[in-house]
């Protein structure tokens, strides 16, 4: 058996810091992608695996007579720290759906037409359910997908069941506002749903 000098054998055998930089590599995961990427944990030479984080909304283009503003950066309710635990994942089905594409469009133009068709009944301080809901039919809306409620001696809400968009909105004494939306999470329709998960 042939003999090795210390010097030839220290050449051949790792250092004890290096086995250990080698172990790190090894069990540090070099050489996949992390939950973060493309593939949770998989080698670098594995196709990707679409993850939840990569679904994305496509830009959405300006619409007729809209402008450019800023995206809204919160969704109204509390974040998971602000209430009792899981109260937002509890209560996303009360989260109205955004339109994205032409029926955000169509969504924009029926709320100014709408807006506009109520406003001589707010000037005139008229606030009778029955002139909203005629007012609001007078569009074109079928009589019964429209729902006028009294909010007070000067106020009324309404909701537009016109799918695939939804018109939400209330009238009171300082202003008109309507809302396009896509419907809820857990419902067919434009009303709100009761219960969720």
């Amino acid at each position: 058996m042939p003999r090795t000098t210390g010097r030839r054998a220290a050449l051949l055998l790792p250092t004890a810091p290096a086995a250990v930089a080698v172990l790190a590599l090894v069990l540090s995961g070099c050489g996949t992608r992390t939950a973060g990427g493309t593939g949770a944990g998989l080698p670098s030479g594995h196709p990707p695996v679409a993850t939840s984080r990569a679904v994305t909304t496509p830009p959405e283009v300006l619409c007729p007579g809209e402008t450019a503003t800023p995206a809204p950066t919160a969704t109204g309710l509390p974040e998971a720290g602000d209430g009792a635990p899981h109260y937002a994942e509890n209560n996303g089905f009360k989260i109205p759906l955004p339109l994205h594409g032409k029926p955000r469009c169509e969504g924009l133009a029926q709320a100014r037409a709408l807006t506009a068709a109520l406003e001589p009944l707010r000037k005139k301080k008229d606030f009778s359910t029955g002139h909203v809901h005629d007012s609001i039919v007078g569009l074109g809306y079928d009589p019964a997908a429209v729902g006028v409620f009294q909010n007070g001696p000067t106020g009324v809400s309404f909701l537009v069941d016109h799918a695939p968009v939804c018109l939400e909105g209330t009238m009171d004494l300082a202003t008109t506002k309507v809302d396009a939306f896509a419907g809820y999470p857990d419902s067919t329709g434009c009303q709100r749903p009761t219960g969720g998960h």
